[in-house]
């Protein structure tokens, strides 16, 4: 059904009548058109977009091969116009005649078609936005069209540049971590239109495109030619360096119409089994760093937000009692009055991975109160402060909490006491386990608005231990603390 009909008439070097609206997803308006002399064709309006260049739109390929070529550009108000021929059908509206799978041969002809035209473009233009919906059959051959869309729309300041300038279900890793397109891009996403047309389904189905072309293993494909699914899966490397360079894949796809001999056959076999291995070990690589910077960016986070919390204690540390001498170390910032000292340490960075914990921890650090040790050799207490996800996953706050021992007092006297995470006794005690440690404090948020708790809690403690008062907890735990974390990841 036709989504808009408009009878307004664009002036190029030729004059075109819109017609019916062909699509309106994305980016871009497409409508059919006619020339005044009768010549169908199909017009795209793209918006203009702050930031962006003309230029980027208007990639001259006319004569490349496999390519809808571009009749003219130009402006029509609020947008760009290009102006291409008409092609017989989108390879989306085939695939979905044919159930949604092609024959092996129907595909790596498909295939073939599309690497030409990559072999001719490399090192001229990426088209950013290979899909089934931009691969359109024409005069028997299937074509790219919609060269340059993709990057216009990178170059705009617009907030939701991201969402238009790719697809995610195609889009390559390297996209979704904002790094330069190259053919190598391209070549993921044949790659994985092509695991579409042999298998029927895309490699990743969503929603979390982003995690699964970053992190996620591909399903390896069944009832297909061991050379050819080697092939795509390499396509599908997480590193772009490491998939086949566009003539190197055109070549191997033509290869791979061919019979292969017995022996051949047992190589490719033995081969395949060598690239599942290798896009194994990509994926945990890559994994392995979309977790590292993910990390890295909330353990900056985690900085900032301490930081602000510690200026608030400072603050009423100050306002209350003026003489306190107060120290500023890059490691460590302490305030002492009498004989009194409240210290607390700089952030570090959470174990990773955080094994046999039932959170993620990001960072974390600690907060103590320390006296002269008394006749029992209590020194003070000493809490753990953990930026993770306690309570509900996915969502990091600081909180505090503390540890205790079974049988007799923490380390240096210290009571309740810190431990940082991953420890064989914090996991123990995280888990419930029966060991010389346990948890001796709930697990409560100390930012986001629950700061005063927190600063009101050890101005307290701070206050008793200048007046020597400070003295070791009656029980242990302090209070109930089971139920304050959740269980497990």
């Amino acid at each position: 059904m036709n989504e808009t009909r408009i009878q307004d008439v664009i002036n190029l070097d030729r004059e075109w009548r819109l017609g019916d609206q062909l699509g309106a997803g994305g980016f871009a308006k497409v409508y059919l058109a006619q020339a005044e002399d009768g010549a169908p064709a199909v017009i795209k309006l793209i918006p203009k977009a702050p930031g962006a260049q003309r230029e980027l739109l208007f990639e001259d390929l006319n004569g490349v091969p496999n390519v809808v070529p571009v009749i003219e550009t130009g402006e029509w108000g609020d947008y760009l116009v290009l102006v291409m021929e008409q092609a017989e059908m989108s390879l989306r509206d085939y695939l979905s005649n044919q159930d949604g799978r092609l024959a092996v041969d129907t595909a790596v002809s498909a295939l073939v078609d599309i690497s030409e035209a990559l072999v001719a473009i490399e090192g001229r233009v990426v088209h950013r936005d290979i899909k089934p919906e931009n691969i359109l059959l024409r005069d028997g051959r299937w074509c790219l069209a919609d060269f340059g869309i993709a990057r216009y729309v990178e170059a705009t300041t617009a907030p939701d540049t991201l969402k238009h300038a790719m697809t995610p279900p195609y889009a390559a890793p390297e996209q979704w971590r904002g790094e330069r397109a190259s053919s190598a891009t391209d070549v993921y996403a044949l790659g994985v239109v092509a695991y579409e047309l042999l298998t029927g389904r895309r490699p990743f189905i969503g929603p979390d495109y982003r995690s699964q072309h970053l992190e996620g293993s591909v399903e390896p494909m069944s009832g297909i030619p061991a050379n050819l699914q080697s092939l795509v899966e390499e396509c599908l490397y997480k590193p772009a360096q490491a998939r086949p360079v566009p003539q190197n894949l055109l070549a191997r796809l033509q290869a791979s119409m061919q019979a292969a001999s017995a022996a051949a056959a047992q190589l490719q076999d033995a081969n395949a089994v060598a690239v599942q291995r290798r896009a194994e070990e990509e994926r945990q690589q890559s994994a392995a760093q979309v977790a590292a910077e993910r990390q890295l960016a909330l353990y900056g986070v985690s900085n900032q937000s301490f930081e602000r919390i510690v200026d608030l204690l400072d603050r009423q540390i100050m306002d209350n009692a003026p003489s306190v001498q107060a120290t500023d170390a890059p490691l460590l910032r302490t305030w002492s009055l009498n004989n009194a000292t409240l210290r607390v340490e700089s952030v570090s960075i959470g174990p990773s991975p955080n094994q046999g914990m039932p959170f993620e921890v990001m960072a974390y650090t600690v907060i103590q109160v320390i006296v002269p040790k008394n006749r029992r050799g209590y020194t003070g207490r000493s809490h753990s402060l953990w930026y993770c996800d306690a309570q509900e996953p996915g969502v990091f706050r600081w909180y505090e909490t503390a540890f205790c021992a079974r049988m007799a007092f923490g380390g240096d006297g210290l009571e309740p006491f810190h431990l940082p995470p991953g420890g064989r006794g914090v996991v123990n005690a995280l888990g419930n386990v029966i060991d010389t440690v346990q948890v001796a404090r709930p697990f409560v948020p100390i930012d986001q608005g629950e700061e005063d708790g927190f600063i009101e809690r050890w101005i307290g403690w701070f206050a008793s231990a200048a007046q020597g008062q400070l003295r070791s907890p009656n029980t242990m735990p302090e209070s109930q603390p089971q139920g304050s974390w959740r269980q497990g990841r």
